[in-house]
């Protein structure tokens, strides 16, 4: 018998038509195999049909010559300037400095918004909406022509969720932060957004300051645009996206109206075009060994305890295996290098001068994952090998640390059984080790209304408990955990008390605070069972945290035990509060972990 031809109506293999940039079918969406040159943005400019007449034609009504529709890399500016932001209120002006970059090395660049964050702002809580706007940036850049992406990120919760909403879709990226204001400057003397608030509130209890002295130091704090210029969670993220490698060398600690920090957006806007061309994605930096070499560095700046929620959550998005052990494992031999405000005395603008973050990361760089690639394309260690320590009051040698530890200590035990976390580096060193008689508050109303009573059968040695503000039970996971001391302990003196919550801590504030305590209470965690009275036992350097209760009383407790009600039942935070994950997984909503790439939607018309 003959043999079948390839080809053949008898089932032999067609040789498959070569796609060239010129001839693939863009009705068809987005190829299987890519010709050469291809960018997603082709698919909605570079086409000879109705729907390339028409989006051509109606980008041009803002003035935009032929030539930018060539063919050309589109670059997605995610823009979260909003005048109810404060931290981001320069971004325009960054905005154009990047267009500027983009434009010289021949691509498109298109800003778009997003929804802003404003931390001291929004109510209850910016850290509720921190999943919506990962949702609105992973939502928009999949929907939209780009094929490269830059994120305008300042604020406590922009940047966490541009990162969220990017890793999800995977393209090009580069997150460019804000940058921290400029010192505050009070009588003399240097005032820091966040922890000198707290300062000034205990001291308007004991008498020590009056409420005209608190309104003439809020005029003096924040002087410039800017996000808090301690080292509170936004300094901490933008530290993270330079450790991580998703941002430029320098980028964590450049003042906002420093003109390098302008200079900055315009090498961004350069590089992502490159990066564009690279195909360096996002999935090529943000890699088990990048959160790996960021949770060292947060160790050793003494950051945010809030990075640890949202490198949590940001490696969900791409996949990546990171857990609260890996924190523990990673920061309990982590020294505090730098001498910033909240657990020092300088804040973002002195730590920059002294050499900024690439001085941190030479100091631990044997520590870390040298190999670990960077958005310039270099990796993280040719980036900060060269690095220079101009003033060691600041950032201090590895050999001689500003404190022996730096790192986020994680707990476990019957009340933290999925865990909760504390930054020693803040905390009070005699309180690291502890027994005391619980005072219970259910809820933040519960507090405010008995905590300053005078009756309120509470002593230095007890261990003050606020339950029900975690993810679910607030909702949203407020920053309430750094909760102030009793009226009349702290007229006594006393300046700090073991501290439990399953809240948050700003990123300025200090203390003995025991965090994310996980499950919440309002999940049913074992936090919703203690009662004033029981005694609490804190081992930090055992790692453990006990509630001195039989399990056959927490069983009986639990039976008595009734879930709150639902926050509400329609929108958003009926959304958030039933898929919302807890602390210990970094509080994303759970239909959301993983991703799903940037793959060309389906037609419009």
């Amino acid at each position: 018998m003959a043999s079948k031809k390839s080809g053949g109506k008898a089932g032999g293999r067609k040789t498959a038509k070569k796609t060239t940039i010129d001839t693939y079918n863009p009705h068809l969406g987005e190829p299987d195999i890519k010709p050469k040159g291809w960018l997603r943005s082709h698919e909605w400019f570079k086409r000879e049909d109705r729907d390339g007449f028409s989006r051509r034609s109606w980008m041009k009504n803002q003035g935009r010559a032929a030539h930018l529709f060539d063919g050309r890399p589109v670059i997605g500016i995610c823009q979260t300037w909003s005048e109810f932001n404060p931290c981001n209120s320069h971004f325009r002006i960054l905005a154009d400095y990047v267009k500027r970059g983009v434009y010289e090395m021949g691509g498109f660049p298109l800003e778009f918004p997003v929804t802003s964050l404003g931390e001291v702002i929004l109510r209850p809580t910016a850290m509720l909406f921190r999943n919506l706007a990962a949702m609105d940036v992973e939502e928009a850049i999949r929907a939209n022509p780009m094929d490269g992406v830059v994120l305008l990120v300042g604020c406590d919760k922009t940047t966490p969720a541009l990162l969220m909403g990017a890793a999800s879709c995977d393209l090009p990226t580069i997150a460019l932060s804000g940058g921290p204001m400029l010192n505050g400057r009070f009588r003399g003397g240097t005032l820091g957004s966040g922890t000198s608030v707290w300062k000034f509130t205990a001291q308007l209890k004991t008498g020590e300051i009056t409420q005209e002295d608190m309104s003439e130091a809020e005029a003096c704090m924040s002087r410039s645009p800017g996000h808090c210029m301690t080292m509170g969670t936004a300094s901490t993220m933008a530290s993270m996206v330079e450790a991580l490698g998703v941002g430029l060398p320098t980028n964590a600690a450049i003042p906002a109206v420093d003109a390098r920090r302008t200079a900055l957006a315009h090498q961004v806007g350069r590089r992502i075009v490159e990066m564009v061309k690279e195909d360096m994605r996002l999935s090529k930096i943000l890699t088990k060994q990048a959160f790996e070499n960021a949770i060292r560095a947060n160790g050793a700046i003494g950051g945010s305890t809030n990075a640890v929620v949202h490198l949590l959550a940001i490696a969900g998005r791409m996949g990546v295996d990171l857990t609260l052990d890996d924190w523990d494992r990673l920061g309990q031999n982590m020294p505090c290098l730098v001498n910033l405000m909240p657990s020092g005395e300088y804040l973002m603008e002195e730590f920059y001068y002294a050499g900024g973050l690439p001085v941190v990361l030479k100091e631990i760089g044997h520590l870390l994952h040298k190999n670990a690639l960077t958005v310039n394309g270099k990796t993280i260690w040719d980036n900060v090998k060269d690095a220079v320590n101009y003033d060691e009051k600041v950032i201090t040698p590895l050999k001689k640390p500003f404190k022996p530890q730096g790192g986020i200590a994680v707990l476990r035990g019957n009340l933290a059984p999925d865990g909760a976390v504390i930054k020693p580096s803040a905390a009070t060193p005699k309180l690291m080790k502890h027994r005391g008689r619980a005072v219970v508050f259910d809820n933040l109303k519960d507090y405010y209304e008995r905590i300053d009573d005078p009756k309120l059968d509470v002593d230095e040695n007890c261990v003050l408990v606020l339950r029900n503000c975690g993810p679910k039970g607030y909702p949203g996971f407020p920053e309430v955990g750094n909760f102030a001391l009793p009226a009349k302990l702290l007229k006594k003196g006393v300046e700090d008390m073991i501290r439990i919550s399953d809240a948050r801590m700003s990123g300025t504030a200090y203390g003995t605070v025991i965090l994310h305590t996980a499950p919440e209470a309002a999940a049913g965690g074992p936090l919703a069972l203690v009662k004033s009275g029981d005694i609490i036992e804190l081992d930090v350097k055992k790692r453990t945290l006990h509630l001195d209760v039989s399990d056959e009383e927490l069983a009986k407790r639990r039976a008595a035990w009734t879930p709150p009600a639902p926050h509400d039942t329609r929108g958003y935070v009926k959304l958030y509060t039933d898929t919302v994950l807890q602390a210990d997984k970094g509080v994303d909503l759970d239909f959301l972990v993983g991703k799903s790439g940037a793959k060309v939607p389906k037609e419009s018309h």
